[in-house]
């Protein structure tokens, strides 16, 4: 009986971790949302509500680091456990860094919202790529606490598409600044813009492949997607 008491205060530890996970992971969410709103129709208060909330997120990274060293010195947990708490660690930093590139978003909405440079800009060309980094994100989310290897597959291969649009409108920015020399400064806002879009992409895909490290025992970081796809076979 003492032994499946510990068990389950542990699932109760555990399962309340994962909780403060996925509800960092909703803050930051909505932290992109706010963004992408403010780049889409450029509304400054909307912008600003993102980087106040970024206090918020990093103090919820402090916490749920605190909780897992405190489970880790509790229960010694081995094995599918450690991994999970682990990978839960990991997760939690890179949502903290989806969250600063949420941020970065917001500030250069600012800076172009007062240069006024974003009317002779292509800004509306970014849709494709906010929607793919914001639903990858949320897809990885979901996937994570399903603990879903073939969802994490599948984002793996999305970010690849997220990373092909990027340069993409890398090339549409160039043509602009070639064109007109007096659009480079907001033109270089923008690209900023464009590349916190793509480093949100690669958190998701970060995020997925932590799925499979907990699911399989496997570090898949690093490795090829033939590597990856073998290992889940």
């Amino acid at each position: 009986m003492p032994d499946k008491h510990l068990s389950s205060q542990f699932d109760h530890e555990l399962n309340t971790v994962s909780s403060r996970l996925m509800e960092m992971g909703g803050l930051v969410e909505s932290q992109i949302q706010q963004a992408v709103y403010a780049l889409s129709l450029f509304v400054e208060e909307v912008a600003d509500q993102v980087i106040k909330t970024e206090s918020q997120v990093n103090s919820m990274e402090v916490e749920i680091d605190r909780e897992l060293s405190t489970i880790i010195a509790r229960r010694q947990p081995t094995a599918r456990d450690l991994r999970l708490l682990m990978a839960i660690s990991k997760a939690t930093a890179n949502l903290e860094r989806a969250g600063d590139e949420a941020n970065k978003i917001a500030r250069m909405v600012k800076s172009l919202i007062h240069s006024g440079g974003f009317r002779s800009l292509p800004s509306s060309e970014l849709r494709l790529t906010t929607e793919m980094a914001s639903g990858l994100l949320r897809k990885a989310l979901d996937a994570f606490a399903r603990l879903d290897t073939s969802t994490a597959l599948s984002i793996l291969k999305e970010d690849d598409l997220i990373d092909k649009e990027f340069d993409g409108f890398v090339r549409k920015l160039i043509t602009y600044m070639m064109e007109d020399p007096r659009t480079i400064s907001s033109s270089l806002d923008l690209l900023f813009v464009a590349k916190a879009l793509e480093r949100i992409g690669d958190h998701a895909k970060n995020i997925a492949e932590l799925i499979i490290y907990i699911v399989k025992g496997e570090d898949v970081r690093h490795t090829s997607m033939e590597h990856i796809e073998s290992t889940l076979q």
